[in-house]
Order: C-alpha cells, then structure tokens, then sequence
C-alpha cells in the first residue's frame, strides 16, 4: 500500500463500546491492537481517522459524557480527523468521504468495534465509494466468534482484503 494514499480509520473505540463482551478478543485487546496500528500509521505519515458514535438525540449525554470518550490508547490527537456519526456507517450524514477525497485517500484500512456492525458498514460503503478496503481481523471484534467470522466472509466476498495487524505492519514496513 502506497502510505500517501492510506488512511487508517478506527471506528467506535469508546469506553462504553470498548467494555462490553466482544469475541474472539475482548474490547481492550481491539483497542491496544487499534493503539498499535495508529502507531505505526502515525509513523508512516498516513492518515488516521477516529470515529464515534452518538445519539443523535442526546439521550446517552452527548460528545461530553464519560462512557462517549475514546479509550486513552485512540484518543483524538493533533491533525488526527474525527467524525462523529449516528449510525453504523462512518461514512452516512458525515463529512468522511469528503475528507479523504481531500487527502487524496484511495486506500483504507479499517479496525474497531463492532466487525459486524460499525466496522462492516463503514467497510461496505467504502468499497462502493471506490475505496480500496482491508480490515484488520485480529484487531476487530464482535459479539460471537461466528457473527466476527461471518461478517469478514461477507466483507471478503464484497472486494475487501482482510489482514492480521501483524502483516499488515510488516508489509507496510516493508513497502508493500
């Protein structure tokens, strides 16, 4: 993957999202594997994205409640884009799309919670955007071992690439 055209998107890592049961890894591994990879994308100068979800009638106290922060290891930092959504899909009622395209995006790597939900939305309308799409296997999760397997089939099936973190570096490490 050419790194100036990559963006790393993180979807859904806040405390609330992050602590409750997930398979076949818990939240907290999600988010350090997520920590992880914002590294080394951060490193390589490529774009990183963090998405969060809130009502959007408030009802869960907003941006500012406790459980909507993002865990400390994907907190927003400087020049990091992050887009608030209401849904699943990252990419609905948000600027995302327009973001990237800005950056001159063509490629995004996609990990966080949920894989059948908020990651596998956001995965499937980006391939239709035009976007080329990996997803981090072992750095998502969702509620069963086979709702997470069975979403990174459908997702497969779609166009996706699908990725351990672990390779995902090295290849990129390595320029590939």
């Amino acid at each position: 993957m050419t790194r100036a055209h990559t963006a790393l998107v993180l979807v859904d890592l806040q405390r609330w999202i992050v602590d409750r049961p997930w398979q076949p890894v818990s939240g907290a591994a999600v988010a350090d594997a997520c920590g992880r990879l914002r590294e080394h994308f951060a490193a390589a100068d490529s774009a990183v994205v963090l998405v969060r979800y809130v009502r959007a009638d408030g009802a869960d106290g907003g941006l500012a409640a406790a459980p909507n922060q993002f865990v400390p290891a994907c907190a927003a930092r400087a020049g990091e884009h992050v887009v608030t959504k209401h849904g699943l899909d990252a990419f609905e009622g948000t600027d995302l799309h327009d973001h990237l395209r800005q950056a001159g995006v063509t490629k995004l790597v996609l990990a966080g919670l949920t894989t059948a939900h908020g990651v596998a939305s956001t995965a499937a309308t980006a391939l239709r955007l035009g976007y080329e799409v990996t997803v981090v296997s072992d750095a998502t999760a969702s509620e069963s071992d086979a709702q997470h397997r069975e979403a990174l089939d459908r997702l497969t099936a779609l166009g996706a690439r699908t990725s351990p973190a672990g390779s995902l570096v090295a290849s990129e490490t390595a320029g590939g």
